[in-house]
């Protein structure tokens, strides 16, 4: 890479436009430090590319350069942003914005950074006084009738990271046309275009009243409350690792009619360098520690946590031998659906135009679900503003009432755009109340789901490549993929590949079908006869393709099976990790 000189040539370039006046003297001389390198691996990581919206926004390491998030890659982001609002809505005078931010660093100036230029604009700017989780956004947009909204935040990711959400006045993460809209008017932008001085006139602070609002909300979500009532001392844990969930969750499932909530003090602590968790990201384990050990203290029945801009969730409970169980995200999907369905049935609240949604990267034990008990279930693409633009296509016609992904996301109720943990939250909490009011618990309900509909294993492979030749690697193999497509995986025959790109799904025998979706996207898919299914995506927002499988076996019967299934499916999977020269 360091010997590419036409690629340092075009990074030096772009880098001495940052020596500028209009840049502060620390950007100034973070970039010279970085021109002056003998190894010009930092310089090109900084400036061989603009930071894009991907699947989750703009999302990148904060520091100086094009490629990286700070308050002048935010500054043209948000005047783009502003441009095409302007333009969406011409002569429109009551426009307006809902800007917001998690807790991580310099989430705050760069949320006030967005607000300035907005309203510099002449946008009015509703901006949250501090930090909220990222449904409550979704919602106060739609709440408002503001037209757009951003949200400062890089979800899950490390600590490095910030991130800014764009959104519609749906309540919905933009999607075509506007997101290639904002892109263009934002590659249009210099940053002498940047109007940084913010008219305080236009910028309104909210929060209480919106929190009041949100949470009345939330109880949309409720299935059964009578269960609650007779379960309210359900003795639960939550940590809100160190962010936006730390007021709003508890309050939530005070609400809901729960009693019994114990939080973990040392992730109550506002902290954008997550001092007690190597990441602050529900799919890993290490994240659950502390929880579990104060559920093990205080014989909880189960433990929750949301991540740091409070749209994911992590369930814990216990498994048959009472040790802590830590759910993926496609069992809790399962768990939610299942539920849902179940419940609202016995309560004869479906009226037969209810819909749910899922991924495409989804564990298909949900399409089971759903067929079986005559409910529609529409699989869309990876990220959560395709679950919102269902709902979209659909309002006023049918009824949706939940969709969720494998990646710890969940959405229970229709008035927030995204995924929402204080809904799924409280949720599963009036689950967890349900299956004791039942003589179960949550993993009981979850080895009945496997005995009815089928076991599957899930796993998600994340290959991570960073930097520009991580992602020509990146590109590469999903070049080499759709080329050369395995035959088979861990011993079963590759009977269709689904190609997203094309919208053309291939069968071992030659026949061809066309792929329903609204746009095409960079996602491969192959099943196998044994009922294996694999899907290959690079991610819109890491330096990483991502590899997520799916295994099953027809001989599970009972939780007796389950050891020894997961056993297998795993045996199956690293056997497929080998097949793609994943090891």
């Amino acid at each position: 890479m360091e010997n590419n000189a036409q690629l340092i040539a075009q990074c030096e370039a772009r880098a001495k436009q940052w020596l500028s006046p209009a840049f502060d003297e620390e950007t100034r001389k973070a970039v010279q430090e970085m021109l002056d390198a003998n190894d010009k691996t930092a310089l090109i990581d900084a400036f061989y590319q603009n930071l894009e919206f991907g699947t989750g926004g703009l999302r990148g390491i904060m520091g100086a350069g094009t490629n990286r998030m700070n308050k002048y890659i935010v500054g043209m982001a948000t005047q783009g942003f502003a441009n095409y609002v302007l333009k969406a809505f011409p002569g429109r005078k009551d426009l307006s914005v809902v800007v917001g931010h998690d807790c991580r660093n310099n989430g705050r100036m760069f949320a006030e950074t967005v607000a300035d230029i907005f309203s510099a604009n002449g946008i009015k700017v509703y901006l949250f006084e501090s930090l909220r989780p990222t449904p409550e956004i979704s919602f106060a947009i739609r709440q408002l009738g503001a037209q757009a909204g951003v949200n400062v935040t890089a979800s899950h990711n490390p600590k490095e990271y910030n991130g800014y959400k764009a959104y519609w006045e749906d309540g919905a993460q933009v999607l075509s046309p506007h997101d290639t809209g904002i892109i263009d008017e934002v590659n249009k932008v210099t940053i002498d275009d940047v109007k940084f001085d913010g008219n305080k006139e236009l910028i309104d602070i909210i929060g209480g009243e919106m929190d009041w609002d949100y949470l009345q909300a939330v109880k949309e979500a409720m299935v059964d409350q009578d269960v609650i009532l007779r379960q309210k001392d359900l003795n639960i844990v939550y940590s809100p690792m160190h962010g936006t969930g730390r007021v709003i969750i508890p309050e939530a499932l005070r609400s809901w009619g729960f009693q019994n909530i114990h939080v973990v003090p040392e992730q109550m602590v506002i902290d954008g360098n997550f001092p007690t968790v190597v990441s602050p990201n529900p799919e890993n384990a290490e994240a659950m520690t502390l929880g579990m050990k104060l559920g093990t203290r205080l014989n909880a029945d189960l433990v929750i946590a949301s991540d740091p801009d409070a749209d994911r969730l992590a369930i814990v409970c216990r498994n048959k031998k009472g040790e802590w169980e830590i759910l993926n995200g496609n069992q809790t999907c399962m768990m939610f659906c299942w539920y849902i369905i179940a419940n609202k049935k016995k309560l004869g609240q479906l009226k037969g135009n209810e819909f749910l949604v899922k991924t495409i990267v989804t564990t298909e034990a949900i399409a089971e679900i759903a067929k079986k008990n005559g409910v529609e279930l529409r699989d869309c693409y990876t990220g959560f503003k395709w679950i919102a633009n269902e709902i979209r296509i659909s309002e006023g016609k049918q009824k949706y009432i939940g969709g969720g992904e494998e990646s710890f996301g969940f959405l229970p109720f229709d008035k927030v755009r995204d995924k929402d943990s204080p809904a799924s939250i409280c949720l599963i909490c009036e689950i967890a109340a349900w299956a004791k009011d039942n003589g179960r618990t949550l993993y009981d309900l979850l080895m009945d789901i496997y005995a009815e509909y089928g076991f599957s294993r899930e796993v998600t492979i994340n290959v991570v490549k960073p930097g520009k030749s991580g992602a020509d690697e990146i590109k590469q193999m999903m070049v080499d993929f759709r080329n050369n497509p395995p035959r088979e995986l861990g011993g079963s025959k590759v009977v269709l590949v689904k190609d997203y790109q094309t919208l053309e799904g291939k069968h071992a025998d030659g026949k061809v079908e066309k792929l329903n979706m609204p746009t095409t996207s960079n996602v491969l898919q192959w099943f196998c006869e044994d009922g294996t299914k694999i899907s290959v995506r690079p991610s819109g927002t890491e330096p990483k393709i991502k590899f997520y499988t799916e295994v099953k076996d027809p001989s599970f019967k009972c939780a007796d099976c389950y050891e020894r299934c997961m056993k297998a499916a795993d045996e199956n999977i690293a056997a497929i990790k080998k097949s793609l020269n994943l090891d």
